[in-house]
């Protein structure tokens, strides 16, 4: 069980520091029944979340399985700084009332994934806003100017003279007190967070709470077009509070060779599960597209319910192997007369009036069923079914 539990752990990880301590609060686990805690860090920067964030929320909900408790840490003070990490310049701060909305949004998406009973939701600005000046002063000597310019993202904005707050320099050292103050076993976190997440591990020995936390790493999940991480900005995205029919649409969109990612980092299956099921497609066995369907079926499932994700599945077939309309088409309306990149912007159909060019040059975009090829098209008064791509569809009234 010790070694199932492990090789779980370690599906799909890209790095993880000490090892050998989660060997050892695993093995504590089921010898003793002793407990354990993991923590993540989420700062509460947008309503909603998408598959890229819930990769760790499903090593999370792995680690609950194997005898874990999970520190969910909004991070409510440190949003107020904003995690530099990535960032080519400073983040814009967030206000109270916008971090109070998205912890909300958070929380209720992170609970389709995790067990509640088995997750404490903490909030640093508790210990972090105790500190006091004096405080700050002592955690900010435990990190060198020269040391923190280490980090890459720091260095090109240093080099290229582009601004850098103080008060970013501390976000890493605040992030790892957060370990300290909860005395966290073991912290997670993406690939892009490793400076910080090891930060934990040195101020956990600085202020000597006789532990240091093991370090467990998950990679940047693809977005729809497979090369880019999945980012809203992006528009490859897949969220989750995503209609249930666009949900299964987006997932079945995703390439045969991403696919399997997707598989090794948001399917329950065991990775035993998975592995048979790609020999049958090695083999011939399985077709693609029906496992592709199952990944569809398991992941709309999971954010909204078993009978609504086959519903998705039967209004999938239904539109695009017998090439019928779909039932239910969102409707929006506008007055004057309307360019047509435009309208497929207004309707939530393209993230930008340029990819609505682009796609319309492509001949992926259709008005009343009838393909589009003038990218300058105005809209005059009237009634639209837009369509971009197999499935995506919208009803247009100009007035």
């Amino acid at each position: 069980m010790i070694e199932e539990a492990l090789r779980e752990i370690k599906r799909g990880c890209s790095e993880i520091i000490d090892l050998q301590r989660i060997e050892n609060l695993v093995k504590a686990y089921y010898e003793e029944g002793k407990s354990y805690t993991v923590k993540a860090g989420f700062d509460p920067t947008a309503p909603d979340l998408h598959l890229g964030h819930t990769v760790l929320l499903q090593k999370l909900a792995v680690f609950q399985k194997y005898g874990a408790r999970v520190q969910f840490l909004i991070g409510t003070f440190t949003a107020t700084i904003g995690d530099p990490t990535g960032k080519s310049a400073t983040r814009k701060v967030l206000s109270a009332e916008d971090i109070k909305k998205n912890i909300e949004s958070y929380t209720s998406q992170a609970f389709k994934i995790l067990d509640e009973s088995k997750t404490d939701i903490v909030y640093n600005h508790e210990w972090l806003d105790e500190l006091g000046a004096i405080g700050i002063l002592a955690l900010a000597s435990n990190l060198t100017v020269a040391r923190m310019l280490e980090r890459d993202d720091f260095s090109k904005r240093f080099s290229s003279q582009t601004p850098i707050a103080v008060s970013e320099f501390m976000y890493p050292l605040l992030q790892g007190y957060d370990s300290v103050h909860l005395q966290s076993d073991i912290e997670i976190g993406g690939t892009d967070q490793k400076f910080n997440l090891l930060m934990g591990r040195q101020l956990q020995k600085s202020y000597d709470i006789k532990k240091q936390q093991a370090v467990l790493m998950m990679p940047i999940l693809e977005g729809l077009d497979g090369v880019q991480k999945m980012s809203k900005s992006l528009g490859n995205y897949i969220g989750v509070t995503d209609e249930a029919n666009d949900m299964f649409g987006k997932v079945l969109s995703v390439s045969d060779e991403l696919m399997w990612r997707y598989f090794e980092l948001l399917s329950d299956k065991t990775l035993e599960e998975i592995n048979e099921i790609k020999v049958g497609v090695e083999k011939g066995s399985l077709h693609p597209k029906m496992v592709k369907e199952s990944l569809a079926l398991e992941i709309t499932s999971r954010f909204h319910s078993n009978e609504l994700a086959q519903l998705a599945k039967d209004e999938f077939d239904k539109v695009h192997k017998k090439s019928e309309i779909p039932t239910d088409i969102e409707e929006f309306s506008c007055h004057g007369e309307i360019w047509i990149a435009k309208a497929l912007l207004d309707c939530n159909m393209e993230p930008s009036t340029s990819q609505a060019r682009r796609d319309i040059k492509q001949g992926g975009v259709k008005i009343n069923q009838q393909k589009v090829s003038d990218d300058n098209l105005q809209l005059t008064k009237g009634e639209y079914l837009l369509q971009v791509g197999k499935r995506k569809f919208a009803k247009l009234k100009v007035n």
